[in-house]
C-alpha cells in the first residue's frame, strides 16, 4: 500500500477513528477520575461523552463527505454508506442514554467502550464490498455483542444468553467462512463485483449452490431468521436492557444492509425464482423459504409469550421475515423500502426497550402482568408504549404502517405481470393481522387491566421521559411524512449508482 493509499484510507475511515478516540477517552475518564463515584453518575458521564463522540462522527460525515473507494472495494464511501452510517450512529445514542439509569455493572467505561467498538464494526461492515473486511467486521461486532450480552454478572440469565449467543454465533461464522471460501475458489476474488462477474453462467454450479446456502445460513443468523433464530429470545430476555436494545436496533440495520449487498451484488446471475408456478434454483427461493418460515413461526410463537422481552424477540423474527422480502425483490425500490423499514423498526424497538427497562427497574420483571394498569400510573410512558406497539403492528399513521405498505408494494412491483411473489406478500399480510392480536394484548394490559394490589407506581426519570417522547415523536413524524426519510434514501441510492 502506497503512502497515498494510506492517507486515503485514513481519510475514508475518519468517522470510525473519531468514535474509537471517543471510546478510549470514555474509558480513561472513567478509570482515572470516576472509579469511586456512583454508578448513575459514571453512566451519565460515559453516555454523554460517547454520545458527543457519535455526534462528532455524524458531523464529520455530513459536513465533510468523502466519495471514493479504495483497494477493490475494501473501503467505500458514497452517499448510501454515509446514510447508513449516520443511521447507525444516531441509533447508538439512544442506546447509550438508556444506560444512564442502569446499575447492572461496575465496569461502566468498559461497557460503553464495547458498545462503541460494536458501532465502529457496523460502520466498517456497511462501507465495504470486500469479503475479508466483511468477515473481520462481523467477528468484531459479534465478539462485542457476546460480551455486552453477558455484562450483567449478577444475573444467571445473562450468562446463559451470552453462552448460547456465542455457540450459535461460532457455528454461523464457520458456515459463513466456508461459503466465502467457496466464492473465492470459484472467482479467485474477494470483491463482490468481481465475484458476480466470475460466477455468472447459464447453469448453477453445484459448488455455487453450496456457497449460497452456507452464506444464507451465516447471514440468516445475524438477522435472526428461522431456523437460525434460537439465540434471539434468550438474548433479548437475558441481556441488560441497553445491550438488548442495541442488538435489536443498530445491529439489525447493519446486518440487513450487508445481507442485501452480498446477495444482490455478489450473486448476480444466480437469483433463481420463488414464483410458485415457476421455481428456479438460486438464492431467491432459499431466502423465500426463510422469510415464510420466519413470518409464520415468529408471529405464532409470540402469541404464547408471557414476557414483553420474549414477545419482542419473536416479533423481531417475524419482522426479519418481512424484511427478507425486500432482499428477495433486489431492486432499487426494494432497497429503499428495506432501509426505511429497518431504520424505523430500530427506532420503535429502542423505544419499546426503554419502556421495558423502566418497568423492570421499578416492578422487578418484564412479565406482561407487571404492565397491568400502567396507563393510570404513568400516562406518558404508556402513551409512548402504545405508539411503539401500534407502529410494530403496522397501524396508520405511524412509521410501521408506511414501512410495511411500501415494502409490500415494491415486492409486488419487482415481478410485474407474473406476480410471482404474490404468495409471499399475501402470507406477510395475513401474519401481520395475526401480530395485531398479541400486540393488542399488551395494550389491553396497559389500559384495561387494573393495577395489581400493592404494585409500586412507575415513575420514569426526566431523561427517560425525554428519550421516550423524542423516539415516539420521530415514529409519528416518519409515519405522517415518510418522504422526509425516504427522499434521502432514494437520493443516496441513485447517487451510489445501485
Amino acid at each position: 500500500m502506497t503512502p497515498i493509499d494510506c492517507a486515503q484510507l485514513l481519510r475514508l475511515a475518519l468517522p470510525e477513528i473519531i468514535v474509537v478516540v471517543a471510546a478510549l477517552f470514555v474509558v480513561a475518564i472513567d478509570l482515572l477520575f470516576l472509579r469511586r463515584c456512583g454508578a448513575r453518575l459514571r453512566f451519565a458521564v460515559a453516555a454523554a461523552l460517547a454520545s458527543l463522540g457519535c455526534a462528532a462522527a455524524i458531523a464529520q460525515i455530513v459536513l465533510a463527505p468523502v466519495t471514493a473507494g479504495i483497494l477493490d472495494g475494501m473501503l467505500i464511501a458514497n452517499p448510501l454508506t454515509h446514510l447508513v452510517q449516520i443511521a447507525l450512529l444516531a441509533l447508538t445514542i439512544p442506546a447509550l442514554l438508556l444506560s444512564v439509569d442502569s446499575d447492572f455493572t461496575e465496569h461502566v467505561g468498559e461497557f460503553v467502550l464495547l458498545l462503541l467498538v460494536a458501532t465502529v464494526a457496523m460502520m466498517f461492515l456497511v462501507a465495504t464490498q470486500n469479503l475479508l473486511v466483511v468477515f473481520i467486521s462481523l467477528e468484531l461486532l459479534s465478539l462485542s455483542l457476546y460480551i455486552l450480552t453477558a455484562f450483567n454478572k449478577r444475573g444467571p440469565q445473562s450468562w446463559e444468553a451470552a453462552l448460547k449467543y456465542f455457540l450459535f454465533g461460532g457455528m454461523s461464522a464457520a458456515f459463513l467462512l466456508f461459503g466465502f471460501s467457496l466464492l473465492y475458489g470459484l472467482s479467485n476474488s474477494i470483491d463482490l463485483a468481481q465475484i458476480a462477474t466470475a460466477i455468472h453462467g447459464p447453469a448453477l454450479n453445484p459448488l455455487l449452490a453450496i456457497a449460497i446456502v452456507t452464506t444464507a445460513i451465516g447471514l440468516g443468523f445475524k438477522v435472526a431468521a428461522v431456523p437460525f433464530h434460537f439465540w434471539a429470545p434468550d438474548v433479548y430476555q437475558g441481556a441488560p436492557a441497553p445491550s438488548a436494545a442495541f442488538i435489536a436496533s443498530g445491529s439489525k440495520v447493519a446486518s440487513f444492509f450487508l445481507f442485501f449487498q452480498v446477495m444482490a451484488l455478489g450473486f448476480v446471475g444466480a437469483e433463481g425464482s420463488a414464483a410458485l408456478h415457476h421455481l428456479v434454483r438460486g438464492w431467491v427461493p432459499v431466502l423465500a423459504l426463510m422469510a415464510a418460515a420466519s413470518m409464520l413461526l415468529g408471529n405464532l410463537v409470540a402469541i404464547r409469550q408471557a414476557g414483553l422481552r420474549r414477545l419482542l424477540a419473536y416479533s423481531a423474527v417475524a419482522h426479519a421475515g418481512y424484511m427478507l422480502l425486500a432482499i428477495i425483490a433486489h431492486t432499487e425500490q426494494s432497497l429503499a423500502a428495506l432501509l426505511y423499514y429497518v431504520i424505523t423498526y430500530a427506532l420503535t424497538t429502542l423505544g419499546a426497550f426503554a419502556v421495558v427497562a423502566t418497568v423492570e427497574r421499578q416492578r422487578g420483571s418484564d412479565r406482561l402482568s407487571n404492565f397491568d394498569g400502567l396507563g393510570r400510573q404513568a400516562p406518558v410512558l404508556s402513551f409512548c408504549l402504545a405508539i411503539f406497539i401500534l407502529s410494530l403492528a403496522g397501524i396508520p399513521p405511524l412509521a410501521g404502517f408506511f414501512g410495511k405498505f411500501y415494502l409490500f408494494a415494491t415486492v409486488l412491483a419487482a415481478t410485474p405481470g407474473s406476480m410471482g411473489l404474490l404468495w409471499l406478500v399475501v402470507l406477510a399480510i395475513a401474519m401481520s393481522a395475526v401480530s395485531l392480536y398479541y400486540y393488542l394484548r399488551v395494550l389491553k394490559r396497559v389500559y384495561v387491566a387494573a393495577p395489581p394490589d400493592g404494585a409500586s407506581a412507575v415513575q420514569p426519570t426526566l431523561l427517560n421521559h425525554a428519550l421516550l417522547l423524542a423516539l415516539a415523536a420521530v415514529v409519528v413524524l416518519l409515519g405522517c411524512a415518510p418522504q422526509l426519510l425516504l427522499h434521502w434514501i432514494l437520493a443516496a441510492i441513485h447517487a451510489a449508482g445501485l
